[in-house]
C-alpha cells in the first residue's frame, strides 16, 4: 500500500470515531479507559489533551499513534483508516507521516546530537548527505546548531528535549504526537519547548497533538480538550469559546 503525504480535502488531520479501549485486570474485571471518544482535528492545529493522571489522555495518544489500538471504534489519521493497515504497513505509515515525542525523551545516550537524528534517517533508507544536511537542518531549526557534536548526556534537559524534537521533525512528519513534553523541564525551559511548537505549526505547516498537565499550555495552544474517565468533557478553542460535551 502508497500512502500520499497530501492534506486530504476535507482538510482534517484525524477523526476518532467512537473510540472505546478496555484493558482485562484479572478475570472478570476490566478498565475503560476509553469511552467513545469522537474527536476531529483540522490539519495545522496545535491542540493539547489535558486531564488528571488516569483520565486517558496517554491512551488517546497512542490509538491515534498507532501503539495501541481501539477495542472498539476507528481512527482515521490524513484520510488513511488505520484498523485497514497490516502492522508493517502501520509502522510504514507512522514513519513517513508522524513524528513521536515522549517525556522520557528517548535518545541515545551514545551518540551525539547530530547522530541521533541521523539514525531515523538511515532507517527511513536516506543517504548519507541526505540525512546529514536533513539533521543539521534539524536542529538549527530548534537552535542546537553549536551542539550538534556534544554527546546526550552534555546536553541539560532542556536541550535533550530540543535534540527529541529535531528527530520528531527529521522526516518532515505532518502530525507530531508529543506526551508529557514537559514534564521533566523546568518553567522558563517549558516555556520555550511550548513557543517552540507554535513555530514548528505555523512555519512547517504541521499538526502538534500532546497530552499535557502544565497548565502554561493554555497559553501557547489553538484548543485545549479536557479528559475526564475516559470522555471528552470540554473543548476550549482558547478565543473565549468552551464547549461543554455531554457524557455517554
Amino acid at each position: 500500500m502508497s500512502f500520499q503525504k497530501d492534506i486530504p480535502s476535507n482538510g482534517r488531520a484525524i477523526i476518532a470515531r467512537d473510540v472505546w479501549r478496555t484493558y482485562p485486570i484479572g478475570i472478570h474485571q476490566e478498565v475503560q479507559a476509553l469511552r467513545g471518544v469522537n474527536l476531529t482535528i483540522p490539519a495545522g492545529s496545535y491542540l493539547a489533551i489535558k486531564g488528571r493522571s488516569g483520565s486517558g489522555k496517554t491512551t488517546l495518544l497512542n490509538c491515534i499513534g498507532g501503539l495501541d489500538k481501539p477495542t472498539r471504534g476507528s481512527v482515521s489519521v490524513f484520510g488513511t483508516e488505520l484498523k485497514d493497515l497490516s502492522d508493517s504497513e502501520l509502522t510504514r505509515f507512522y514513519r513517513e507521516h508522524v513524528g513521536f515525542i515522549f517525556q522520557a525523551f528517548g535518545l541515545t545516550a551514545t551518540y551525539s546530537a547530530l547522530e541521533n537524528i541521523e539514525i531515523v534517517l538511515q532507517i527511513a533508507g536516506k543517504g548519507f548527505r541526505e540525512r546529514r544536511q536533513r539533521a543539521e537542518h534539524c536542529l538549527e531549526r530548534v537552535g542546537l546548531s553549536q551542539w550538534q557534536h556534544h554527546r546526550v548526556h552534555e546536553l541539560s534537559g532542556g536541550q535533550q528535549q530540543r535534540v527529541a524534537i529535531a528527530r520528531a521533525l527529521a522526516n518532515q512528519p505532518q502530525l507530531i504526537l508529543a506526551d508529557e513534553p514537559t514534564g521533566k523541564l523546568d518553567t522558563n525551559t517549558a516555556r520555550e519547548i511550548f513557543s517552540l511548537f507554535r513555530e514548528i505549526v505555523k512555519e512547517e505547516g504541521a499538526t502538534i497533538l500532546m497530552a499535557a498537565h502544565d497548565p502554561l499550555v493554555d497559553e501557547y495552544v489553538d484548543e485545549v480538550l479536557q479528559l475526564s474517565d475516559g470522555q471528552i468533557t470540554e473543548r476550549d478553542n482558547r478565543l473565549g469559546t468552551i464547549h461543554k460535551l455531554e457524557s455517554v
